[in-house]
């Protein structure tokens, strides 16, 4: 038997999340972000036609999510966000990978994001999905007892 089975973690599910998943979400987010945004805001975009939004799962909790407006042929994603304990692991990559056949599947053209400058682990995950930078936002990203970075404008293609 092989004894670090027992011990693995399995792999979580993905699937859409909804508005029951509203105070899990906001929790995740207010420990991946500098400013979380609260469980009334997840409710809200969570019952809006326009938002699309996949969660990983590992027993009854939530260990990931993103989010994305549609507008037209287009989306945005809004959020991303892996517990720490699952960084690493290619969780990103899977539920984004889901999330953007979700999106293609909808009849979208393109999706676009908004990164920090200096996020290298979501840049290489966004470079290896194969967004390309299309903008730059000098001195988007504020925070507190540190300078102000910018955001680089990222698109996909989706067809």
């Amino acid at each position: 038997m092989n004894w670090l089975k027992l011990f693995a973690r399995a792999e979580p599910a993905l699937s859409t999340a909804s508005p029951r998943d509203a105070a899990a979400l906001a929790a995740l987010h207010a420990a991946s972000f500098n400013r979380g945004w609260s469980e009334p805001e997840f409710e809200q975009l969570l019952t809006d036609r326009n938002v699309i939004a996949d969660r990983a799962t590992s027993g009854r909790g939530n260990v990931a999510f993103i989010l994305s407006r549609r507008a037209a042929d287009e989306a945005e994603i809004l959020s991303v966000a892996v517990a720490r304990a699952w960084q690493g692991r290619g969780l990103a990559r899977r539920l984004l990978d889901l999330h953007l056949r979700r999106l293609a599947g909808l009849g979208l053209r393109a999706v676009f994001l908004e990164v920090d400058a200096d996020n290298k682990p979501a840049r290489r995950l966004y470079a290896r999905a194969g967004f390309r930078e299309v903008g730059r936002r000098p001195g988007y990203y504020v925070q507190q007892g540190r300078a102000a970075t910018g955001a680089l404008v990222l698109r996909r293609d989706l067809v």
